[in-house]
């Protein structure tokens, strides 16, 4: 079987095509071809529903999906995007990707797509990855098809116009931690035949289809994978919703063990706290040698603190990632939260409430993260964001981005658990 996206009949085919259209020539492997991409070429293709042009080869059609006798599916697009409605006959728009989604994702436990067709390339695809050269993906392509493409799933993508060959990494097709692991997605541009540059214009492989695979097998995922590039699409999406107010957006919380195996939960069965005894209340143990945050240590760089309170206090940041990123620091000598008396927590939420204040009148929202890492005296990191730049969904998702290009499991603690009993 052989797929064509982008143009298959160019400006000078006429000659050479009427030969296949009589029989004098014909293709010797079943061919599939996509619509016209302008108005020069409309007149190849007679019926927009598609039909057979010559012998073995066929035209899919403006859209639609083409399901093998092995049970491959190929969902496809003709044309180029267009705003008019309706479009031109070489042209697709927004009326038409929103049908063709509904009839697919209708379909009762639908996962995706083995193969998606289009001849644009998708906005935005190189986000999160390799370069595509000289192609700038912000610019190119069709919004339409990125909407197109995150909602079916393609484990393919294969696109053309662009006159270049672009194999981006594979990304995912769900949210880590959030949602069940899915299958891969692979997008391939490909440039246009002969072309004098010799770049590639054709891509071999094979594939099962995606109804014959074990789930298991189908969901594994490679480790050059990436995040969606059309993430931002869903967040235009969700911001058609009425949005929370600072008040009201949840608060998520991540736990990552450096001394543990990951995915393991700290013991909680004592044995290896010494004894399960009751915790005794007991006086912050002593540094072991100079240390920079102990508010009574000569190290510290007493110009930085803001502010002193009974057992905490608050200070600038020495080379903070922003201006006002701040630390809330105990006063005694304390290595983590999981260590801290009950006052002294009681106080660390004060400060936390204090804050979360006073940056929501600067328009701005906080992230708090504890760094407990080659350091002998805790330090909890406040960086404020503006709340016009991201939400805590957005936050949410590059911790975890990050967290998966470094291979770190991160583990979602529910709200309101208690950290020294994860």
């Amino acid at each position: 079987m052989l797929l064509c996206v982008g143009n298959f009949f160019g400006s000078t085919s006429e000659a050479e095509w009427a030969e296949y259209r009589t029989g004098a020539k014909k293709a010797p492997i079943p061919t599939y071809v996509l619509g016209a991409n302008d108005q020069e070429t409309v007149s190849y293709f007679p019926d927009v529903s598609g039909c057979e042009l010559a012998e073995n080869i066929t035209y899919l059609g403006r859209r639609g999906l083409y399901s093998g006798t092995s049970g491959l599916q190929i969902a496809y697009l003709s044309g180029t995007e267009s705003q008019d409605e309706p479009a031109p006959a070489y042209s697709f728009s927004a009326k038409d990707v929103a049908e063709l989604k509904t009839s697919l994702l209708s379909t009762p436990n639908f996962k995706g797509v083995d193969i998606l067709l289009t001849s644009p390339w998708p906005r935005d695809v190189g986000t999160f990855a390799n370069s595509a050269g000289e192609i700038d993906t912000k610019k190119c392509g069709s919004k339409l098809v990125s909407d197109l493409a995150a909602s079916l799933k393609p484990r393919y993508h294969f696109a053309a116009l662009e006159k270049a060959y672009y194999e981006r990494l594979p990304y995912r097709n769900h949210t880590v931690l959030q949602e069940t692991p899915q299958h891969v997605s692979r997008f391939i541009a490909l440039a246009d035949v002969g072309n004098t540059s010799k770049k590639k214009y054709l891509y071999a492989f094979s594939i099962v289809p995606m109804s014959l695979m074990d789930p298991a097998e189908l969901v594994k995922q490679p480790q050059d994978v990436t995040e969606s590039p059309y993430r931002k699409l869903k967040k235009e999406a969700q911001k058609t919703k009425v949005p929370l107010c600072a008040e009201e957006e949840p608060a998520c919380q991540f736990f990552f063990d450096l001394n543990k195996h990951q995915g393991k939960k700290r013991p909680s069965d004592g044995k290896d706290r010494g004894n399960s005894q009751p915790k005794q209340v007991k006086k912050p143990p002593q540094p072991t040698g100079p240390c920079w945050f102990c508010l009574a240590s000569p190290e510290v760089e007493k110009h930085l603190v803001v502010s002193i309170g009974t057992h905490c206090y608050l200070a600038l940041a020495k080379g903070g990632l922003l201006p006002d990123h701040v630390l809330i620091l105990p006063i005694g000598h304390y290595q983590s939260v999981v260590d801290l008396s009950s006052e002294v927590v009681e106080e660390v939420t004060k400060y936390k409430s204090a804050l979360k204040e006073f940056f929501r009148s600067k328009g701005k929202r906080y992230v708090l993260f504890e760094r407990n890492y080659r350091s002998q005296h805790l330090q909890l990191q406040v960086i404020p964001v503006p709340l016009d730049h991201c939400t805590s969904e957005d936050i949410k998702e590059s911790f975890i981005a990050q967290a998966q290009e470094q291979q770190i499991e991160l583990l979602e603690i529910p709200e309101h658990s208690d950290i020294t009993q994860v």
